[in-house]
C-alpha cells in the first residue's frame, strides 16, 4: 500500500508542461488586457461626466455652495460626532430588531389550532408596519409617545425614534426569518421529533441553525440599509450626523456639510454593502450583488 501511494504522489522536480505554460501566459495577458480596458473606459465615462459638471454655466456656484473645502473642515468634527451616535443607535437596534423579529417569525410558523392567535398577531404586526412609512412611525411615536407619559418608559426623542426604527424593521426581517425558517425541509423537523426532540428543541437545535446560515446574505443587506435610515431620527431634533450637518449649514447656508455627512455615511454602508455581496458570493448566492 505504501508504494502504491508513493507511486500515485506527483514528483517533487514535476513543472507544466509548454502547453500549459502558454496556457497560463494567455490567461495572464487576458486578464491585464481587461484590467487596462475596465480601466480607461472607466476614466473616460469619468473624464466626460466630469467635463459637463464643471463646464455647466452654474458649475462655480454649486462648488462654493457644496464643496468648500473650508467650510468641509470646520465642520466635520461636529458630523463626525453626530456620526457616532448613528453608529450606536445602529448597534443597539440591530439587536433588538434580531430578537423581536426572530420572536415574531417563530410566531407565524407555529403550527396547530392551538397556536392561531399567536400567528394572527404575529400577521397583524407584519401587515401594519410594513403598511406604514418608516418615517410616519418615526412622527408618530416620536411626537405621541412622550405625551402618554407611561410610566417607566423615557419621555427623550432618541428612545422613541429606536423604537420606531426596531418596530418598522423588525416586520420586514421577521419575513426573512420566516423565509428561512419554512426554506428548511419538513424532514428536518421529522428526524428532530423521532430522535425524541420536543417541538422546542427541534426548532432550536436543528431548524433555525439551518435557517439562519440562509438568511445571514439578506440580514446584512437589511443592516446596510438600517445604517442610513437611521439618520431619520433627526426629524425628533436628536444631534446625529445629519441634523449636526443641517445645525453647520443653517449659520451660513453654505450645504457642504450635507455632503460631508453623506460621505461619511457611504465610507460605512458601501465596505458594509461590499462585505455583504462578497459573503453571498461565497455561499453560493450566485448573481449576488453583481461583479465588479
Amino acid at each position: 500500500m505504501t508504494d502504491q501511494v508513493a507511486t500515485t504522489e506527483a514528483p517533487e522536480d514535476w513543472e507544466p508542461s509548454e502547453v500549459q505554460r502558454e496556457r497560463n501566459e494567455w490567461r495572464r495577458r487576458r486578464t491585464l488586457r481587461s484590467a487596462v480596458i475596465a480601466a480607461g473606459s472607466t476614466l473616460l465615462l469619468l473624464g466626460i461626466i466630469g467635463g459637463l459638471v464643471v463646464s455647466s454655466p452654474g458649475w462655480e456656484r454649486v462648488q462654493a455652495t457644496y464643496f468648500d473645502w473650508d467650510k468641509a473642515v470646520s465642520s466635520f468634527p461636529a458630523v463626525l460626532e453626530g456620526l457616532w451616535l448613528n453608529i450606536r443607535v445602529m448597534a443597539l437596534c440591530a439587536v433588538l430588531i434580531v430578537a423581536l423579529s426572530l420572536t415574531i417569525a417563530v410566531m407565524r410558523t407555529i403550527r396547530g389550532p392551538v397556536a392561531f392567535p399567536l400567528r394572527l398577531v404575529g400577521t397583524a404586526y407584519v401587515d401594519i408596519f410594513r403598511g406604514l412609512p418608516l418615517l410616519l412611525v418615526i412622527f408618530l411615536l416620536g411626537f405621541g409617545g412622550p405625551a402618554l407619559s407611561l410610566q417607566g418608559l423615557p419621555t427623550s426623542a432618541l428612545f422613541w425614534g429606536c423604537s420606531a426604527l426596531v418596530l418598522s424593521y423588525s416586520a420586514y426581517v421577521a419575513e426573512v426569518f420566516r423565509a428561512g425558517i419554512e426554506s428548511v425541509h419538513p424532514s428536518q423537523r421529522l428526524a428532530g421529533r423521532s430522535l425524541g426532540l420536543t417541538y422546542g428543541q427541534t426548532l432550536r437545535h436543528v431548524v433555525l441553525p439551518q435557517a439562519w446560515r440562509r438568511v445571514i446574505p439578506p440580514l446584512m443587506n437589511d443592516l446596510v440599509s438600517l445604517q442610513k435610515d437611521s439618520g431619520l431620527i433627526a426629524v425628533l431634533g436628536v444631534v446625529d450626523a445629519i441634523r449636526a450637518a443641517q445645525i453647520q449649514t443653517a449659520i451660513d447656508f453654505n450645504y457642504t456639510p450635507y455632503v460631508v455627512a453623506g460621505f461619511l455615511f457611504c465610507c460605512l454602508t458601501i465596505p458594509m454593502a461590499r462585505l455583504t455581496d462578497r459573503y453571498a458570493r461565497k455561499k453560493g448566492y450566485h448573481g449576488a450583488g453583481g461583479h465588479l
